[in-house]
């Protein structure tokens, strides 16, 4: 198993997003998608820090939140303990998140499908949780547009000061496409208490997705309701304008 492209930056991951904004934003989505498919148990694959898994389990949901890092599944049992119904797991992509319909929903969001080595992992993952997945149920992956972007320098999304365990920091987020692959670029600059400064830099390279891709390979595990949207508000999904582009799927009874 590899290593996770951001394990040694879980402090940073999780000081860089505005989770309240962020779950306010995606939360309806899921809630309205998960009512209609009568969902009671998910998978949350590549979970993160775990706050959609936990914000899942709120809802009253059976959750278990998988991650190929070590580090980031423990940040999550640290903050959200593991009551009743909320389950972590240390699991890559080349494992499927259970048996075959064992989830009535199962979620891979913030570009971490992209994150695999190669288009090969990807479709072997994507069919890893189209299997997991009872007819009926529903799975979503999210990722990052990158047809939106040109071809060349960085953009930088995100400037901002956090302060992390080893005192305050400045934090730079970018990210920029070559061709088919899309770079996203992270600069930490922190001071600790006995004012040494440091600088760490990292870069993590993603795949550029396409909808007719993913649609292929959820067609090919019998899936006939597929739909792409651009944003969780449910906006169509536009390669040239989209920031995101989500894929959900409707297995057949």
């Amino acid at each position: 198993m590899s290593q996770t492209p951001f394990d040694d930056l879980t402090d940073v991951y999780e000081a860089m997003i505005d989770w309240p904004k962020r779950l306010g934003a995606e939360g309806p989505f899921f809630r309205r998608l998960f009512e209609e498919a009568g969902v009671r148990r998910v998978a949350d694959v590549a979970c993160g820090t775990g706050r959609h898994a936990q914000m899942f389990h709120s809802w009253g949901l059976e959750v278990e939140g998988c991650d190929i890092s070590p580090n980031m599944i423990e940040h999550a049992r640290k903050t959200f303990g593991a009551p009743e119904g909320l389950r972590w797991t240390v699991r890559g992509f080349d494992q499927p998140p259970g048996p075959p319909g064992s989830f009535d929903a199962v979620v891979c969001v913030g570009n971490s499908l992209a994150l695999a080595p190669d288009r090969a992992a990807v479709a072997h993952a994507l069919r890893g949780l189209l299997d997991a997945t009872r007819p009926g149920g529903v799975v979503v992956v999210h990722v990052l547009n990158l047809w939106k972007l040109p071809p060349g320098p960085c953009v930088w999304q995100k400037i901002m000061t956090r302060t992390l365990a080893q005192g305050p920091a400045l934090i730079l987020k970018g990210v920029h496409r070559c061709n088919e692959e899309g770079f996203v670029e992270l600069v930490v600059a922190s001071v600790d208490a006995d004012s040494a400064q440091s600088v760490r830099t990292h870069s993590a390279k993603f795949l550029g997705l396409r909808a007719a891709d993913l649609g292929e390979v959820a067609r090919e595990r019998g899936a006939s309701d597929i739909a792409f949207v651009g944003g969780h508000q449910g906006q169509p999904y536009d390669p040239d304008s989209s920031p995101d582009l989500i894929m959900v799927v409707r297995k057949g009874a």
